[in-house]
């Protein structure tokens, strides 16, 4: 089998007018699917345009809400996703599309006005296989702007180019992306297997076929976390857990900041020992002394969140800069917890439960 150099293939440029698929997966988005059609709805498209919504379980009003939408536009078309997972809806919808150009959405998002005529310009410009932009997080509440600042700072997520920007170029994966279907097919689409982490091993395939995956920094979308600090949780441990299990599988292809989350898991692990070997007299005298370096990191750690928190970073009044003390180290801990745990065990059949309520069947 012959193994491609990434970007040594130009991928195909269909006509402008080709038309454009919009794909995406739903679930429990009641409060936020009209803002995400709409957005999509109204994108400037030369040619025709559908927009496919692969419906899980859902168990709010989401499903008689995008009924109601696609009885107002003949664009919108319903699938059923009965397994509620994310690559396997995307999976249906691209299976139901219709066009040469795949956009990926997430309902708990926006597109930005001009989004996809620009991406398909890019897409034409470089000859890439996929192009993906800026995360533009945002809230709604204290909380939820405290979280979507943290989601735009390198303090937050690492400082990726889809989180804080970056240069336009080449890159290792892609915020959603508007992709070309044909190179989809050839690399046989999202891995159904991989339920969080799936646009990242996607890319990884798509690269290793020779083809371009790029970044540029004027494509944005708008992206609402999640509002409540138990969601989050569950969010950055399960998203954690299956990166955890993407280095069992890929090893050092994944980036170095991923392991800085499961460093800080391990040096509270260690503090804490630590402080109990010395509070029961285990520990003391030169040797206490000594082993309270351990201290030293999280010290850091924690002034860098303070001097963050107390900054305009973390936003404009008190309530999301108090906010930011809690959500910061929250992320980052959950992140980093799930990450061991996959790295030692595998994800398994680990769920995203942040999006699921009480009675939302599991997949």
């Amino acid at each position: 089998m012959h193994v491609h150099t990434p970007g040594e293939r130009d991928a195909p440029v269909p006509a402008p007018d080709a038309g454009v698929s919009f794909v995406m997966p739903v679930l429990n988005e009641e409060r936020y699917l009209e803002a995400s059609v709409a957005s999509v709805l109204t994108q400037d498209v030369d040619g025709p345009s559908e927009l496919i919504l692969a419906l899980g379980p859902s168990t709010d009003g989401t499903d008689a809400l995008a009924r109601r939408l696609a009885a107002g536009d003949p664009r919108v078309r319903l699938i059923s996703n009965p397994d509620a997972d994310i690559p396997i809806g995307l999976n249906r919808a691209i299976a139901a599309s219709a066009y040469p150009t795949i956009v990926r959405v997430d309902a708990h998002s926006a597109l930005e006005p001009g989004y996809t005529r620009r991406a398909m310009a890019t897409l034409a410009r470089v000859r890439a296989a996929n192009v993906g932009g800026v995360m533009r997080a945002e809230g709604r509440t204290p909380f939820q702007r405290a979280v979507a600042r943290a989601y735009n700072s390198p303090i937050g997520l690492g400082g990726g180019a889809y989180h804080s920007g970056g240069s336009d170029g080449p890159a290792e994966s892609a915020y959603l992306g508007v992709m070309r279907r044909a190179v989809l097919d050839e690399v046989g689409g999202f891995d159904e297997s991989i339920r969080r982490g799936e646009d990242w091993e996607l890319n990884l395939r798509i690269r290793r076929a020779g083809y371009r995956v790029w970044f540029d920094p004027d494509l944005a979308v708008a992206y609402w976390p999640r509002e409540r600090w138990s969601r989050l949780v569950r969010q950055f441990r399960s998203t954690g857990t299956w990166r955890g299990e993407l280095v069992r599988r890929y090893g050092r292809r994944n980036s170095l900041r991923f392991f800085a989350p499961p460093a800080l898991v391990v040096a509270v692990a260690v503090a804490f020992v630590v402080a109990v070997l010395q509070l029961t007299g285990v520990l003391h005298g030169v040797w206490s002394v000594i082993a309270s370096l351990v201290y030293l990191p999280l010290v850091a750690y924690l002034a860098v969140v303070i001097g963050y928190a107390a900054s305009g970073r973390a936003g404009p009044g008190i309530r999301e800069r108090l906010w930011a003390l809690l959500v910061v180290p929250s992320m980052h801990l959950a992140w980093g917890t799930g990450f061991l745990g996959g790295a030692a065990r595998g994800a398994r059949e680990n769920v995203d439960t942040s999006r699921l309520r009480r009675n939302t069947p599991l997949p």
